[in-house]
Formats: C-alpha cells, sequence, structure tokens
C-alpha cells in the first residue's frame, strides 16, 4: 500500500509540473504580445480619451509696442453631454474594452474688457489616435470656420465689449478602456457646470482620482448619471472607466496554476472510495487518469483561441468526462465510471473550473467546496480501521510437500 501512495504521489507531482509548464505558456501567449496588440487596437480603433472644456482668449497691448498680453475669457457656465456605447474587441487571448462617445457641450464665455475684442475659441481634442465624425463648432448657433493646430480646433471671432456668446461643440468619436472629462490643469475653479453622462451597461467603475456623480439612476440599458456644481474648486476629473470583458487567457492561465488542487481532491476520493469497496486502482490507472484531467485544460488553453472562453469550457470539460468514463468502464466497470468517478470529475474538475469564472468568488468557492469534501470523507471513513487497511497483507505458508 505505501509503494501504491508513493508512485500515486509521484503521478501527481509530475502532472503538476506538466500544468505549471502549460500555466506559463498561456500566460507567456498572452501578455508577450500584450503591449503591441493594445497598440493595435488603439491605432485601429482609438485611443483613451480625455476631454477638457474649449478656452477662448484674446492678446491685449502689453508694456512695449511690441509686446502683447493673453487674456483668457471666463467660462461662466457648462453643459456637457457624454453618451458612452461599449463595444468590445479581441486581439489574441485577450478582449479590449473599446467604446464610442457622442459629445456634446455648450459653454458660455463673456467678453470682461471695455472693447471690442478679436477673440480665439480653441478645443483640445481629447485623444491624437482618435477619429472626429460630425463635428460641431457654433457661436451663438452659427457655423465658426475652424483650423486645426496641434491637436486643437480654433476658431476666430470679434466679440463686443461685455458680450456674452455661446459656443456649441460636439462630435462622435471611439476610445479605448476609459473616458474621462478634465475641468483643465491641476486644480481649477468651475461655475455653473452640468455633465449628463449616459451609458449602456450596468458595470460601472470611476477610476482613482475622479468624482463621483452626485445623482445616479439605472436605466434599462444602463446607467444615467449627472455631475452638478454650482461652484467647485478641484483637482480631480470627471471619468469612467469600461468594464472588462471576462479574459480568456488570464482565465485559462489561472485554471492551469490551481489544476492541481482539483486533481488532488480527485485522486483522493477515488482512493477512498477504492478502498472502501475493495477495488483494486493500479497506479498506472491514476496515471492516465491524470492524463484526462490534463486534456481539459490542453483543450481549453487552445479552443479560447479561436472560440468563446464559454464554448471552449463545455467542449473540453466533455471530452474530459469522455475520456475518464469511458476508461473507467474497462477498469472497473460502468456504474462506478458513470456514477462515482464521472461525479466526482464534475465536482472537482467542472466545477472547480467554473468557479473561475466568478471573479471575486473563486477563493470563497474553493474553500466551500474543500469543507464539504472533509465533511463528506470524514463520514464515510469514520469507521474505517486504518491499521487494518494499511497493514501488510498476510503471506500463507507454503504447503507441505506430498509424500511419495
Amino acid at each position: 500500500m505505501t509503494k501504491r501512495l508513493f508512485a500515486i504521489a509521484f503521478i501527481f507531482i509530475c502532472t503538476s509540473i506538466a500544468w505549471c509548464i502549460l500555466g506559463s505558456t498561456i500566460y507567456m501567449r498572452t501578455y508577450d504580445r500584450g503591449p503591441a496588440l493594445r497598440e493595435k487596437v488603439a491605432s485601429g480603433w482609438g485611443a483613451s480619451q480625455t476631454q477638457t472644456p474649449p478656452r477662448a482668449c484674446y492678446q491685449s497691448p502689453g508694456k512695449t509696442e511690441k509686446e502683447t498680453v493673453t487674456e483668457w475669457l471666463p467660462l461662466d457656465r457648462s453643459r456637457v453631454k457624454a453618451g458612452l456605447h461599449l463595444e468590445y474587441r479581441q486581439k489574441g487571448l485577450l478582449w479590449y474594452s473599446t467604446y464610442t462617445v457622442a459629445f456634446e457641450g455648450v459653454y458660455s464665455f463673456h467678453n470682461p474688457s471695455e472693447q471690442e475684442q478679436d477673440v480665439t475659441f480653441a478645443l483640445d481634442y481629447p485623444a491624437s489616435q482618435a477619429i472626429y465624425d460630425d463635428f460641431v463648432f457654433l457661436l451663438d448657433g452659427a457655423p465658426l470656420s475652424v483650423e486645426n493646430h496641434k491637436n486643437s480646433a480654433i476658431g476666430k471671432s470679434r466679440l463686443g465689449a461685455g458680450k456674452t456668446v455661446e459656443l456649441r461643440v460636439g462630435y462622435r468619436s471611439q476610445g479605448l478602456d476609459r473616458w474621462a472629462y478634465k475641468f483643465g490643469g491641476e486644480v481649477e475653479q468651475v461655475r455653473d457646470f452640468q455633465l449628463r453622462m449616459t451609458t449602456d451597461f450596468h458595470d460601472i467603475d470611476f477610476p482613482d482620482r475622479t468624482l463621483s456623480p452626485t445623482t445616479k439612476r439605472e436605466t434599462g440599458k444602463g446607467w444615467d448619471l449627472e455631475w452638478q456644481y454650482k461652484n467647485l474648486v478641484a483637482g480631480y476629473s470627471i471619468g469612467m472607466a469600461m468594464p472588462e470583458k471576462l479574459q480568456p487567457g488570464p482565465l485559462a492561465g489561472n485554471i492551469c496554476y490551481f489544476a492541481p488542487i482539483s486533481l488532488l481532491f480527485f485522486f483522493f476520493l477515488m482512493f477512498l472510495i477504492t478502498v472502501l469497496r475493495g477495488i483494486d486502482l493500479h497506479p498506472m490507472n491514476y496515471f492516465f487518469l491524470a492524463c484526462a484531467f490534463f486534456a481539459f485544460h490542453l483543450l481549453l488553453a487552445y479552443l479560447v483561441d479561436h472560440i468563446s472562453i464559454h464554448a471552449a469550457f463545455v467542449i473540453a470539460s466533455a471530452v474530459s468526462v469522455f475520456l475518464v468514463v469511458s476508461y473507467l468502464r474497462l477498469v472497473v466497470g460502468m456504474r462506478f465510471a458513470a456514477v462515482e468517478a464521472a461525479s466526482a470529475q464534475l465536482i472537482y474538475l467542472v466545477l472547480f473550473s467554473y468557479a473561475f469564472f466568478f471573479k471575486g468568488f473563486t477563493g470563497l468557492a474553493v474553500t466551500i467546496g474543500s469543507v464539504l469534501t472533509l465533511f463528506v470523507v470524514m463520514q464515510m471513513t469514520g469507521r474505517i480501521k486504518w491499521t487494518e487497511k494499511f497493514a501488510a497483507p498476510k503471506v500463507s505458508p507454503p504447503p507441505p510437500p506430498c509424500c511419495k
């Protein structure tokens, strides 16, 4: 019995090493090309975007004839809308959280000087790697001629002394991972501000150093969020991090790294059942069972490149269960293979691995499964005389030689 246990332990260790190699291979395939793939997505779709409010200024005479001073027009009022529509893109073993944004802003400026001024209005684009469709740049409802200079849209108009104008800007664009609205510098004063953001996804997340919405309402498709301030002084911005899709590469890698735990439970239960029932299961049988478990992770690792992670999981599970049941049917019998072995494999391979689909609950699920397994095993083996089970088999003395 002791030699058999050492042989099973050796098989378990070798299989665990194979899982570590497979898991490392998955992570290398996932992250070695990760930066290049992200750059490829950003260049083809659009990068992360951070929008700032437009600026308005004019030039006034300085101390000398050639010197001029830039005077900034106060921003009195801001009414901003941003509609975010989430779309995912897959490259390699990673999904990227891409989105489209419909942006619109109405801003009020006034000329504080006592003279008519030639005012320059400028809007910085939120990203250099992006496209801007349906671009709008209106001053008091009239189109303003725009020039593009250093990633900014610039328009000029003459503004009377003390006059207030309304600048309307808007566009449709595409971005990656997060969208943000920054008030300007490190610390800015914002007057009469309102930003309304709508999403078509429910899993919202506000990045670090961003303001939470003052009001929010969940809708059928997502959220209706609003930030409203009368007179705000803050060094924070407004932002939204796009929800991440379940990543097939890291998920398959984690399942591989934790696979030895599921095999340990399975071997432990198979060993106890065979001891209780007097079934002779040789270490070579355990070797082939370990191979059937490894086949699940090997299939999963290379199927996620081509089909969805859920479909890959179902196919890999079905193949592995079929291998175990069809094999133990020949070794022990159909009842043991279809009931005890298949049930144990569904619990400790399929359900154990599926727990990784629930982010944040994997550890709890594994803990609950471990405690329940311990309880069942303790009840099954409470009356076993382990000294007798592990005792060396008695050898019958040879029969006496026959007398002639």
